[in-house]
């Protein structure tokens, strides 16, 4: 059951008009992939460019996969991002290093792997469930099975993996989850973003029922 506000992350954004698109539409935060083996990856200049544009409160997350640490220190010092999520193997030693408040992300194949996370990642400001896929790190648009979730986590969580506007209001119900993470599911084409379908995805997760 949600007992709190819906969060909601639009990620993989590399366009301005498409971080514009999502905070109007009610986006609580946009995703800046700056990882190379992704097509929504986005270089540093672009950043820069669609953060200074985020209106106040919208929150600008960075996401690496397995980067090592120049680079990510490199990164902080020309885009000032608010919170980082890592998607590779990084330790919780190496997330917290950063100082900066840090999301990981689990690809979920058995419940252990959510039993595991909640063990090795205690100061995570959220652990993110995704779907498991041995070539690829996230935004492949697959689900994983929702039942797989406890009922309680006592732990700040992000549902994600192969939501779209047609399922959201679905698995926000079935999972309970408060907070929901999005990319290929409002995409026109990869790292393109669909205004119409960011709209619809926050309307549909907005009135979900719990």
């Amino acid at each position: 059951m949600t007992t709190s506000p819906l969060r909601i992350k639009i990620c993989g954004i590399t366009r301005r008009t498409d971080a514009l698109a999502a905070a109007a539409a009610g986006a609580d935060a946009v995703g800046l992939v700056f990882y190379a083996g992704s097509p929504r990856h986005v270089s540093m200049h672009t950043a820069q460019d669609i953060v200074a544009a985020l209106p106040p409160f919208v929150s600008a997350v960075g996401l690496f996969v397995n980067a090592d640490a120049t680079e990510i220190t490199h990164t902080l010092q020309h885009v000032p991002l608010d919170v980082l999520q890592f998607h590779g193997d990084e330790d919780a030693a190496f997330c917290r290093r950063f100082h900066r408040p840090y999301i990981k992300a689990v690809r979920v194949r058995h419940a252990d792997d959510i039993q595991a996370a909640l063990r090795d990642y205690p100061d995570a400001r959220a652990l993110l469930f995704d779907a498991y896929h041995e070539d690829a790190y996230g935004g492949t648009g697959l689900c994983f099975d929702w039942n797989m979730l406890p009922e309680s986590l006592n732990r700040p969580w992000v549902l994600a993996g192969g939501l779209t506007p047609e399922n959201v209001a679905h698995a926000i119900s079935l999972s309970g989850a408060n907070a929901v993470d999005v990319s290929g599911g409002v995409e026109a084409a990869k790292g393109i973003k669909d205004s119409a379908k960011i709209t619809a995805f926050i309307r549909a997760a907005r009135h979900a029922p719990s």
